[in-house]
């Protein structure tokens, strides 16, 4: 059984996902929702993913869990998930068509956002504290790095 993320990691899971439930929920662009929860990818593979939204063109897939992918997934990296969500997951998220895949990575102190194009991973950006990272598949989406990190 793996530890239960730190404190801080779900302090940062915490101010990503207000960031992102704000936004959706202005815009009226579907839901989102934080870990506990099952994203179920095939019979035999899923994943918890710390933040998940689903547009509304998808919301059926919102059953009991997830029957299949978010539309963007986001995951703040902690020491013992480094391989796990940059590695594993990166290629099971663009293996199933997640759209946009976030990294928070705290201890970097970046934020890396990988867009889904022609059914292959892209890096749209990574940015620092100071600067905003900014959605290709929400357009118009910006988080305040420093935020994210409690340093604003």
């Amino acid at each position: 059984m793996s530890p239960a993320p730190s404190f801080f990691h779900q302090e940062v899971v915490d101010r990503f996902h207000d960031f992102l439930k704000a936004w959706v929920r202005k815009h009226r662009l579907g839901k989102t929702g934080i870990a506990p929860i099952d994203m179920v990818l095939t019979e035999h593979r899923a994943t918890q993913p710390d933040v998940v939204y689903i547009s509304n063109a998808r919301l059926a897939i919102i059953k009991h869990t997830l029957e299949g992918p978010a539309d963007l997934v986001a995951e703040v990296i902690s020491p013992e998930s480094r391989k796990r969500d940059r590695i594993d997951k990166k290629d099971l998220y663009e293996q199933h068509g997640v759209r946009e895949y976030w990294l928070i990575d705290p201890e970097a102190r970046t934020v890396e956002i990988l867009h889904l194009e022609s059914g292959m991973y892209r890096l749209a950006g990574r940015w620092h504290p100071g600067e905003r990272a900014s959605s290709q598949l929400l357009k118009g989406f910006e988080v305040p790095v420093s935020n994210l990190f409690g340093e604003a």
